[in-house]
């Protein structure tokens, strides 16, 4: 059973369509970086698969579950970009709230992160550095031990020590406990070291998704002389420049590429993901059947 299953799944704010037929599905254990522009969705699409918002049409399920359901409500776990913790609560305070309501809650990790980090439990969240509520509210997103965990910019307020041992911690985490994690930002080096699983999003719909090894190898980047840009036709150009004779190319293969008059690469996920953003028109790659659950 695949730990996220969206199908085609729309959503629609008055007159105006934030989603439009977002299919994907994201096998359990993947951590899964998602991507956009600003307003391409992304906030939206992590709302309707945390529970937060019933979908104008479609349907999504996580584990099996409708994440808006009674059952689905243990299932998954989502830090908004804006940290919403009460500011007046000690961090005592968020950890106790947060126990009593998520019966798996894990307060024996809570606390034993929060000492390491060294975060006094007296202090109000309100008089902690920005950095400090972002290390609280990803531990009690942590601790309530759902197998899909949903971070929206969650390293938006850290600096690069602490991207990092977020980022070490939250590895470690999905790999101890299998979990599944769908992270986005807009920092693409913190995803390509750590993500193994692409969603991306553009005006709305899913542009891009599957496992980052597939991806590229679906894609090539070349380098060579615009004379013989004929070789590259039965291609899809993602991207081109170049300047003068010289022409660079990020394509989308159809079949193998074998001409030695273009020198080749494997591209790097940045790359993949900046060309697909900077042509919005580009048709998405096709994905697997997906089938309702």
């Amino acid at each position: 059973m695949s730990a996220i299953l969206a199908t085609r799944v729309g959503q629609r704010f008055g007159n105006r369509w934030v989603l439009r037929q977002c299919s994907f599905t994201v096998p359990a254990g993947r951590v899964v970086g998602l991507v956009g522009p600003n307003g391409a969705g992304k906030t939206t699409l992590l709302r309707v698969l945390a529970g937060l918002l019933r979908p104008t049409e479609g349907a999504v399920r996580l584990s099996g579950r409708d994440p808006a359901g009674a059952e689905g409500l243990a299932t998954v776990a989502f830090l908004a970009q804006s940290k919403p913790l009460y500011p007046r609560f000690t961090v005592d305070d968020a950890v106790r709230f947060c126990r009593e309501l998520n019966p798996r809650f894990d307060e024996p990790f809570t606390r034993d992160r929060l000492d390491r980090l060294e975060i006094p439990a007296a202090q109000r969240i309100g008089r902690l550095s920005g950095g400090q509520r972002a290390q609280v509210a990803l531990t009690l997103a942590l601790a309530k031990r759902a197998d899909v965990i949903l971070l929206d910019e969650p390293m938006a307020d850290l600096d690069p020590l602490g991207r990092s041992d977020v980022m070490r911690d939250l590895m470690a985490v999905a790999a101890e406990r299998g979990l599944t994690v769908v992270l986005s930002s807009h920092v693409l080096a913190d995803l390509e070291d750590s993500c193994d699983h692409l969603v991306m999003v553009h005006r709305g719909r899913i542009q891009l998704a599957g496992d980052v090894d597939d991806l590229r190898a679906a894609h090539l980047a070349v380098d060579g002389l615009r004379e013989h840009a004929a070789a590259l036709a039965r291609h899809d150009v993602v991207a081109e420049g170049g300047a003068g004779r010289q022409a660079t190319a990020l394509l989308r293969l159809n079949g193998r590429f074998v001409d030695p008059r273009w020198a080749t690469r494997a591209p790097s996920l940045e790359e993949i993901v900046l060309a697909y953003l900077r042509n919005p028109d580009a048709a998405t790659l096709p994905g697997p059947e997906l089938v309702s659950s």
